[in-house]
């Protein structure tokens, strides 16, 4: 079953600040709280993919963004 974020749109990183265009992890940083993240930011301080960590959500042709790993 495909799951879909449904929070609000992410524009950009929390933490750089950055444009998200196409993916992002809504994923807990190596400071504790979560955040919606671009890949860069995620490699360098999240804690990595699954349950308690982070989900990867990938933008869809039809604006949704689905859920792809974690």
């Amino acid at each position: 079953m495909e799951k879909y974020w449904i929070g609000l749109e992410p524009t950009e990183c929390d933490l750089n600040k950055c444009v998200i265009t196409t993916t992002f992890i809504d994923g807990r940083t190596k400071f504790g709280p979560w955040a919606n993240l671009c890949p860069k930011c995620h490699k360098k301080f999240g804690i990595g993919l699954g349950a308690g960590k982070g989900q990867q959500y990938q933008k869809q042709v039809d604006g949704k963004w689905l859920k792809t790993k974690g």
